[in-house]
């Protein structure tokens, strides 16, 4: 108890890290991070062959193409601690070194896990104490992504009076900014990702502690539910976003489940909209040519990855039907109508609201899901969407 509480006394007397000049010396996700995570299909079972096989089927799928180039481990690769407190890979990840350098040679980078407590989600080893040998660790490895998750940290936090919020809140970002500067301080550049679901409106203070991303909501499922309200939830949260910090709405579930191809082509139209983090997390042995057609659509992936990064917003809502749009660098603007509702059919006679998405009458339109030019077009444009389906059309003058 008493090392646990001289650690909050130290992790109380971080101040903010210098962060233009952090990124000024290695800008890193100046576009929102694309790649592949092990936590949705493998959960705890991932293993270093599971990784390797990844890898080279995120090639022959033709996903690394399309800009998917990081392939992260999550939780569970992690061993025990040695009397000097450097931690080992347990017996599913042999040779860290090794794969990581087999996914180089790929083209592609690796990404890692780590909790700011002493214990992972899954009770794995934590960094809590051992930042600055962790971060060195990974370094050496030559890992390129770091997704720290908050759930082992708790139980520090609740060692404060639960009416003490503020002092919670307080503890959680000094974790935060701890790690950072460690994974600064080792000179290579690793994309920091929090974890952290969204607490205390993580959006207002993570580039301060040098978060690339963070989690702005509870975790994700594969069902249109879930994933619908998420997205929804993401309304208002523009501001915050922008290159090299993104809001993110958790990891992509298209191709798992009983996701419907609409369901599937809307979750991935809003991530999208949403400039969020694109981290599929499906079974790339299993890739049927509908759900690659998704996941490596170039128009829907140049809309997440535009330069501007301007995040979307919603101009219009009622009853199931909402409209959202976002600028895009070129002068285009991306605009979606999601259908959220359980009737079969939503017939005609919504207006695209051109106005408010920053475009105007006359303006040529691109259906991104089709991939066709629908040439001159106007509020009254005639379209149905069913079920749970999406409209994503690309506007430019």
């Amino acid at each position: 108890m008493r090392s646990a509480l001289l650690y909050l006394v130290a992790l109380f007397a971080l101040t903010p890290s210098n962060l233009a000049q952090a990124q000024s010396a290695a800008p890193l996700a100046t576009t929102p991070p694309m790649g592949w995570n092990s936590w949705n299909w493998f959960a705890t079972t991932v293993t270093d062959k599971d990784i390797r096989q990844a890898a080279d089927l995120m090639i022959s799928s033709g996903m690394r193409d399309a800009g998917y180039v990081y392939l992260n481990i999550d939780d569970t690769w992690e061993g025990q601690r040695d009397a000097q407190g450097v931690l080992h890979t347990n017996d599913k990840f042999p040779d860290m070194k090794a794969l990581a350098d087999y996914v180089h040679g790929k083209g592609l980078k690796l990404g890692i896990y780590s909790s700011p407590g002493n214990k992972t989600c899954a009770g794995f080893e934590g960094s809590l104490g051992h930042e600055q040998q962790d971060a060195d660790l990974y370094a050496s490895w030559g890992i390129d992504y770091l997704k720290y998750d908050l759930c082992g940290f708790r139980s520090y936090m609740n060692q404060l009076a639960p009416s003490d919020k503020l002092k919670q809140n307080e503890l959680m970002r000094a974790a935060y900014e701890k790690m950072h500067k460690a994974i600064l301080k080792t000179g290579r550049p690793m994309v920091f990702s929090l974890c952290q679901y969204g607490f205390d409106s993580v959006w207002q203070w993570a580039p301060e502690v040098g978060g690339n991303s963070w989690r702005t909501t509870g975790d994700i499922n594969p069902t249109f539910d879930r994933i619908s309200l998420i997205g929804r939830e993401q309304a208002g949260l523009a501001k915050f976003s922008g290159p090299g910090h993104w809001n993110d709405p958790d990891m992509l579930e298209v191709g798992n489940g009983k996701l419907t191809q609409d369901e599937n082509r809307t979750h991935m139209g809003m991530w999208a909209m949403l400039a969020s983090p694109l981290l599929a997390g499906n079974n790339l042995s299993k890739l049927t040519p509908e759900v690659t057609s998704i996941l490596t659509n170039r128009d829907v992936i140049a809309i997440d990855q535009d330069a501007l990064g301007k995040q979307a917003d919603r101009i219009y809502a009622e009853g199931p039907v909402e409209i959202w749009s976002r600028p895009l660098s070129n002068g285009d603007v991306a605009l979606a109508v999601f259908n959220f509702g359980e009737d079969e059919t939503f017939l005609r006679g919504i207006s695209l609201h051109l106005d408010q998405a920053g475009a105007a009458h006359g303006w040529k339109a691109h259906d991104v899901w089709s991939g066709r030019n629908l040439g001159k077009i106007d509020n009254d444009y005639k379209f149905s969407l069913p079920r749970h389906a999406s409209l994503l059309l690309r506007l430019s003058r």
